[in-house]
């Protein structure tokens, strides 16, 4: 496996996807703001779509790919646990789906509380979120075959499949003012025939690995009982970023568009994360569980040191430019039409917070999958739990003071802790030890990101009367500060050897 361009492939399409994503939100702001409306749909597309982060952003592999890893060398066998995982996943989720569809409102309620005093806003709430969750369904099946895939080292698929969403959500808004009030339902309906699209895609590729079917008269041996037990502590430990922005949600739904904030400002920070943590995190489990397996103590290191390495290079620079610009990118691509100057500097102020805990989530993801290789997902789960309650007390304790930005401040402050405990047991269990070439890198990597930080800053006020609210061609100027940004940080890391470009041939 190629660490570099293995990623470099699944982010190509990661990229592309959160690309359509905020081309999709840009237009969601334009027709929706960020009003009653636009809050209803995103808690109805934040249920199902938190569950599609948790299960498709390396949670499913975190449970999946290790054990799958290891019977990969006979077909019979990983053809069975696969099957089986496959027929007790669909009956699951066929279930809860359903439990979930006619409780509906009590659902809705524990989820965003604060609407309970809008009858209307409720009401609409628990319409929007009945269409969108079937949408677990197909989606979580998909993800089933993503780790299939991946298990193969196949990224490239299962990277893609999430365009899909984007693709039909942007194709209904373009029909925003013709459909108006309307537009929220035709949304909902087109996130769950999105998963379907996605399920139907993946399922032409897996099945060159992988043939599904539903045998209801499988047993439940030890394998598919450890699977199970790791499932709930990686749903758990994996998703826990995901976890910490819907307990926000649930807080932030008794501030009036705060939901909404704390949605754009999310939608930013996202693409990094998908990049930085969870691509590292996904590539490197499928190699790093038969490593381990096979006890190869240097392709352990080696891997581990590298993964940590490009994760630190792509989310520090990333962290520093949302610091330095987060008014500025909020106002250039969400800053149109109903999206008043309001909304753009509360939802700044949100992504300025989170962006100090950037890199924080993605060594969450990096971290974890070292510990994933090794079935341990015990470890991880119990420090995440330990991050939420932080991250609930914090954000309970000090919303009524300080409002819904506590909920970034908490997200960040319980995200770092989770990262250090997280780093703390690796070397107090001997699972990870710094090599020199690491160490040096690092020192590097800082010194390239303050360098372009400081460059960055002064494009974006070289650019300043053009990045204003009011100015027409923000967007472009942006993406063209960022683009200068980005080009001066590669040069200044080849120059200083921060980067090195024979690491993209180096195989792990």
């Amino acid at each position: 496996m190629n660490l570099i361009k293995s990623t470099g492939t699944f982010s190509f399409f990661t990229i592309i996807s959160r690309l359509l994503g905020y081309l999709r939100d840009i237009l969601i702001a334009v027709f929706l703001g960020a009003g009653p409306l636009a809050d209803t749909f995103f808690v109805a597309f934040r249920i199902p779509n938190t569950f599609r982060r948790l299960f498709s952003e390396g949670t499913f592999n975190a449970a999946f790919v290790p054990s799958y890893s290891s019977v990969l060398n006979n077909k019979r066998k990983s053809q069975k646990f696969a099957n089986n995982i496959f027929t007790l996943l669909t009956i699951a989720l066929f279930f809860l789906v359903l439990v979930i569809e006619i409780m509906m409102p009590i659902f809705v309620f524990l989820i965003a509380p604060g609407f309970d005093g809008d009858y209307q806003k409720m009401e609409l709430a628990i319409t929007l979120t009945r269409i969108t969750f079937p949408f677990l369904i197909f989606i979580s099946l998909a993800s089933f075959f993503s780790a299939i895939l991946n298990s193969h080292n196949k990224f490239a698929i299962a990277s893609a499949a999430p365009i899909i969403l984007n693709i039909l959500l942007i194709g209904v808004l373009i029909f925003g003012k013709i459909l108006n009030d309307q537009l929220v339902y035709y949304l909902s309906y087109a996130v769950t025939i999105s998963g379907i699209l996605q399920f139907i895609f993946l399922y032409f590729f897996v099945k060159k690995y992988f043939t599904p079917k539903i045998n209801l008269s499988f047993k439940i041996d030890n394998k598919i009982k450890l699977f199970f037990k790791k499932l709930l502590p990686s749903i758990f430990s994996s998703g826990v970023t995901q976890i910490n922005i819907l307990v926000g949600t649930i807080i932030a739904s008794f501030q009036a568009s705060a939901v909404s904030y704390l949605y754009y400002a999310d939608r930013i920070y996202q693409i990094n994360l998908a990049i930085a943590g969870i691509a590292i995190g996904t590539v490197i489990l499928p190699q790093l569980s038969k490593h381990v397996q096979s006890n190869k103590k240097e392709k352990i290191n080696l891997i581990q040191n590298k993964a940590l390495e490009l994760s630190l290079f792509l989310s520090i620079p990333a962290s520093l430019a949302l610091l330095i610009a987060s008014e500025e990118i909020i106002s250039s691509l969400f800053g149109y039409g109903s999206f008043n100057e309001l909304s753009v500097i509360n939802s700044a102020k949100a992504l300025f917070y989170f962006a100090i805990g950037l890199p924080a989530f993605s060594l969450i993801k990096v971290f974890s999958a070292f510990f994933f290789a090794r079935h341990n997902t015990k470890v991880p789960f119990y420090i995440s739990l330990t991050s939420v309650l932080l991250n609930v007390f914090i954000s309970v304790v000090f919303f009524k003071e300080i409002g819904f930005i506590i909920i970034p401040i908490a997200t960040t402050i319980s995200s770092w802790c989770n990262a250090i405990l997280l780093f703390i047991f690796l070397k107090t269990k001997n699972l990870f030890s710094f090599n020199l070439v690491f160490l040096n890198s690092f020192i590097k990597i800082l010194l390239a990101s303050v360098l372009m930080g400081i460059f960055f800053n002064y494009v974006i006020h070289f650019f300043n009367d053009k990045l204003l609210y009011e100015a027409s061609f923000k967007a472009i100027y942006l993406i063209g500060a960022v683009v200068l940004g980005l080009i001066f940080y590669i040069v200044i890391a080849i120059l200083i050897k921060a980067f090195k470009r024979s690491d993209i041939n180096l195989n792990y």
